[in-house]
């Protein structure tokens, strides 16, 4: 695990080391073990290392034997010993035991489609100097991040937005098309950043940059729901137990101790059951609590952690997370609405004191459909068959309800048919709320795109029509958009983002793709069964996990932001939303606020825009108001800091073959 980033230039201007090394510095979380770089003719490569795997070789870059290839990784390749095992029998000669050296030789043999033959989480770089060519590629899912933005006569890229900006080169201005998709759906799009002109490479996708300056993208990989009606239910058990344990068992191959994040769900539960299986000594689970009743579930961490014998820790999340907040702005990169961020940096926290590896439980929810939506949209799909005069009705009496009335939205929700039904129940600001929370000028600018249009032309698939390539069960194109859309934008950002701010490796066994490949060849009927989420998946863990577990209804890493907000959060959120600092920015009509401020006092469940307006506003003083740099990283606690990033326990290394830093200033309007 790594951070890595990189520039080359199109006009053969050399890339000088300090430049490198300036990106690299700014992700010193990410890997505080090591650093290295490579300076090219007009190319240069650099990274920051957590060592997991060949601790003592190896340190990246890493090339072939006459360096005319040069690769650095972030992530893991967990079948690189198949890989080398046929490589060396192909002549490829290895000088280390990284599963990194895999991908230089692998390239060797088949160019850019090398990435097609790895099965890890990953976001490589590679050089090859004889073609003058850059690969970069990012795994199928889009667990590991990847940031890359054309500036002049040079392409840089890196795994954090803020590793950019260490350059000072590029304009710091908002993409108000990104602002408008963290407004609409909590964070930033699929390949946009919040600043504009810096992009992000989209899951399952590769990017290929030459000397000349051309550069060109294209997809390698999508999971394609097409299920296979050939097998019974009791087959599609025991291929998934098989294929659980297979995944699981190579996701802990590691040099150093592995552990596991452990919520007390299915998902978790369902990893440390075969990780348990797999490991030769107790495995370590950590687990996150509130005080809050409603929200905790330590109770079922404890009950998984006791029937498998782990090595367990826990921690309460209070009220009290004014410290980290900051913190969390800067290890994001971008605005987030997610609030599940804080215990997710919490429980990483905790990990990080004990390993350095954990298996984490996410892509369950979207592979097996186990989410309660899913059941909400079978039951709402009979509306289609409102009359249309009903619907017209319904969408008129919720209108004529003021904003925060009891049954406005559900009037105006049912009033609606298909794909705009189902897009209305996941939008945090409607467009009539946005037109109200934003100024003229900004409210002009998020007017010239729409952030929904590419989901509603998708979503009119529930009704049999829009994309061809669409899975034909409109439960099935439910998961795949799940699956390209709000997992690597929310869930797998948050996870990456907050254990590496502790560095330590999340890895994803579910979303291994050939686990993702068999899962979406199952029945649709199969997953959603009755009113019974995860069917064939929950009878595939029966005898596995205890039947509370099993039988309990799902309950999401859910924070109690309600209660927060009205009590401790309370004022900081107040003087943060409505200070002088915002409202120079002349971009919300803070009146607006102060109403959503007053609503959420009274009762109305306001958590998540709350949330998302503090998270924009900390990230603009962040990376707007002043020139980009670290948060202090106190512990947490009167313990070992774990999250502490200055430690750099070996010297870095230069492969050979500064500008001075400019401040980023907001353009107001950030046209």
């Amino acid at each position: 695990m790594c951070g890595i980033a990189g520039i080359l230039s199109f006009d053969g201007r050399p890339v000088t080391p300090d430049r490198l090394q300036r990106m690299t510095d700014a992700m010193v979380h990410r890997g505080p073990d090591d650093a290295g770089y490579f300076v090219g003719d007009g190319v240069g490569l650099a990274m920051r290392r957590l060592a997991i795997i060949d601790l003592a070789t190896g340190r990246q870059p890493i090339s072939n034997e006459d360096g005319s290839v040069q690769v650095v990784l972030n992530g893991e390749i967990y079948n690189y010993r198949e890989l080398r095992q046929d490589l060396e029998l192909r002549g490829h000669r290895f000088a280390t035991h990284s599963d990194t050296e895999t991908i230089v030789h692998l390239y060797e043999e088949h160019g850019v489609d090398c990435v097609e033959r790895l099965r890890g989480m990953f976001a490589f770089a590679l050089w090859d100097a004889n073609a003058g060519r850059l690969l970069v590629a990012r795994d199928r899912l889009g667990i590991k991040p990847l940031y890359w933005a054309r500036h002049g006569d040079s392409l840089v890229f890196a795994s954090e937005l803020k590793a950019i900006l260490q350059l000072g080169e590029l304009p710091v201005r908002l993409d108000w098309d990104a602002v408008h998709h963290l407004f609409t759906f909590l964070t930033t799009p699929p390949a946009q950043s919040i600043l504009r002109g810096v992009g992000k490479l989209e899951p399952g996708s590769l990017l290929i940059a030459t000397r000349n300056g051309s550069i060109t993208s294209r997809r390698y990989w999508r999971a394609r729901f097409e299920p296979e009606h050939g097998r019974s239910e009791d087959q599609w058990v025991e291929a998934l137990r098989g294929a659980l344990d297979d995944t699981v068992e190579s996701h802990m191959v590691s040099d150093v101790p592995v552990g596991a994040f452990l919520s007390g769900g299915v998902d978790s539960g369902a990893v440390v059951a075969s990780a348990s299986r797999a490991s030769q000594e107790p495995l370590r689970t950590f687990s996150i609590g509130f005080r809050e009743s409603d929200f905790d579930e330590l109770e079922f961490a404890r009950l998984v952690a006791g029937a498998f014998g782990t090595r367990h820790r826990e921690a309460v999340v209070e009220p009290k997370v004014i410290e980290i907040v900051e913190k969390l702005a800067w290890h994001l990169d971008e605005p987030f609405g997610d609030s599940s961020a804080i215990p997710t940096f919490i429980v990483s926290e905790l990990a990080g004191r004990d390993v350095k590896v954990v298996l984490s439980g996410d892509g369950g929810d979207e592979l097996f459909a186990g989410y309660d939506k899913y059941l909400v949209e079978r039951r709402e799909r009979s509306n289609r068959f409102l009359p249309a005069p009903l619907r017209s009705l319904l969408t008129a009496a919720g209108n004529a309800l003021p904003e925060g009335a009891t049954g406005r939205e559900m009037l105006r929700h049912l009033g609606r048919v298909g794909g705009d039904r189902y897009l209305d129940a996941g939008t945090l600001f409607r467009s009539d709320q946005q037109q109200r929370l934003f100024r003229p000028e900004p409210l002009a600018l998020l007017s010239n795109g729409d952030s929904q249009a590419p989901i509603r032309r998708y979503l009119a698939t529930l009704d049999g029509r829009g994309d061809p390539d669409a899975p034909r069960h409109w439960l099935s194109r439910l998961q795949l958009l799940d699956l390209e859309t709000y997992l690597p934008l929310d869930i797998l950002t948050k996870v990456d983002r907050m254990s590496m701010a502790h560095s330590i490796e999340a890895r994803v066994p579910l979303l291994d793709h050939r686990l993702v490949e068999l899962a979406a060849r199952i029945p649709p009927e199969l997953h959603l069964k009755g009113n019974r989420t995860k069917h064939v998946f929950k009878r595939a863990l029966k005898g596995r996990l205890p039947p509370a577990i099993l039988d309990r209804p799902k309950r999401g890493f859910a924070v109690p932001l309600g209660s927060w907000f009205r009590g401790g959060l309370g004022d900081f959120t107040r003087e943060l939303l409505l200070s002088e600092t915002s409202r120079q920015r002349d971009i919300f009509e803070h009146s607006y606020i102060e109403e959503l401020l007053r609503q959420h006092d009274r009762g109305r469940p306001l958590d998540l825009q709350l949330w998302t307006l503090v998270s924009f506003e900390l990230w603009c003083r962040q990376f707007l108001d002043r020139p980009v740099q670290a948060p202090s990283m106190r512990p947490l606690d009167a313990g070992a800091d774990a999250s502490e990033p200055s430690r750099d326990r070996r010297r870095p290394r230069l492969v050979a073959g500064g500008d001075s830093l400019r401040r980023p200033v907001y353009a107001r309007g950030g046209a």
